[in-house]
């Protein structure tokens, strides 16, 4: 297994090393799911269920519904 590592944004946005990237099979505009389990976290290129999912979901979410949200929460 080999590590790669990458350095987060202040808007918290990483940038996937090309290792990571030809693992996957990902290139730009592709998505990406993150599987979280406890403290571990796997990243896998995402399948179209998974953006059938968010797609279905999208507009029962509005926790960061408007700009002053945004600027609110900005730091979470």
């Amino acid at each position: 297994m080999q590590t790669s590592v990458s350095k987060l944004t202040r808007k918290y946005q990483a940038t996937i090393p090309g290792r990571v990237r030809e693992a996957l099979g990902v290139k730009a505009g592709d998505s990406i799911a993150f599987d979280c389990d406890g403290k571990e976290v796997r990243v896998r290129k995402a399948r179209a269920l998974d953006l059938a999912f968010a797609r279905a979901v999208e507009g029962t979410l509005q926790e960061w519904a408007t700009e002053e949200d945004e600027r609110s929460y900005r730091e979470l």
